[in-house]
């Protein structure tokens, strides 16, 4: 306290000085409209500032856990859109009455490794055995597909990316639905391959390419890319066309895993065409 009172004492006259221009400010604002109300908008914007700064910051510390919240909920809606449920015509009960059963669900996950720059690439994400993630789930992103899971402990998974060179895609062009597979031949992880589009299909630069559905772990529709070069040599049969990737590999951050909830009932139907 005595301490208190000698920095008070030494340094008087500065307190004094404060305390006077205040005094003065106060006497400007309240006796001059214009002044005041100068003072007011100043005054009113160094706290804006203040306060805007404050969020700037306090929205960077929270920007992780926000992403993670949207990232859950971008995969609840994903569950929902008509492309995750298979229709059933239940005629025998009740003629035209159609009921809809979910197909496909959606965990969402952060990437947490990856690389694009080899033959064949890999990503990891934090989700494994324990949040649902099973071997050969299709992953995809917001901007389209990116690869299967190849690998799952207790609470990571390993995905072998779509720029792999065992990684074959059953596609679709949007527009035609004539079918085809899209692989990655090495090279710029910005652009991969269509192949098995006939000769006879037309189509043009620009034109989207899909999944296709025939897979039985990605749901059709889902976007891969748009074509950007092709060529037809004299004699061929297929097309030779370039894609450019619709998903930057190069800026992943959170995915979705593609549960399949009919896949046990359709792998034991497809083992009787093999018999």
């Amino acid at each position: 306290m005595r301490q208190l009172f000698a920095f008070l004492i030494k340094n008087y006259f500065f307190f004094l000085f404060v305390l006077l221009e205040m005094m003065a400010f106060i006497m400007i604002a309240n006796n001059s409209y214009y002044q005041g109300a100068r003072m007011l908008n100043t005054a009113n914007q160094l706290t804006g500032n203040v306060y805007q700064s404050y969020n700037d910051v306090f929205d960077y510390l929270y920007l992780k856990q926000n992403n993670r919240i949207l990232a859950g909920e971008n995969a609840s809606l994903r569950a929902m859109i008509e492309k995750s449920y298979v229709k059933f015509t239940t005629k025998e009960i009740v003629i035209h009455d159609t009921l809809y059963k979910q197909q496909y669900n959606y965990i969402d996950a952060k990437v947490i490794s990856n690389s694009t720059g080899k033959r064949n690439n890999y990503l990891m994400l934090n989700k494994g055995y324990n949040q649902g993630v099973r071997n050969n789930m299709a992953v995809v992103s917001s901007n389209g597909i990116v690869g299967i899971i190849n690998g799952v402990s207790g609470n990571f998974s390993s995905v072998m990316s779509l720029l792999h060179a065992e990684a074959k895609i059953s596609a679709k062009l949007k527009k035609t639905n004539a079918a085809g597979s899209v692989t990655w031949e090495g090279g710029s992880y910005k652009r991969g391959s269509l192949t098995d589009i006939p000769s006879h299909i037309r189509f043009r630069t620009g034109d989207t390419v899909i999944t296709s559905g025939f897979s039985l772990d990605f749901p059709e529709g889902i976007m891969i890319g748009t074509i950007a070069e092709y060529n037809l040599t004299p004699g061929d049969n297929f097309y030779k066309i370039k894609i450019n990737f619709s998903c930057d590999f190069n800026k992943l951050d959170y995915v979705y895993v593609v549960k399949n909830m009919f896949k046990d009932e359709q792998l034991k139907l497809k083992e009787f065409q093999h018999e």
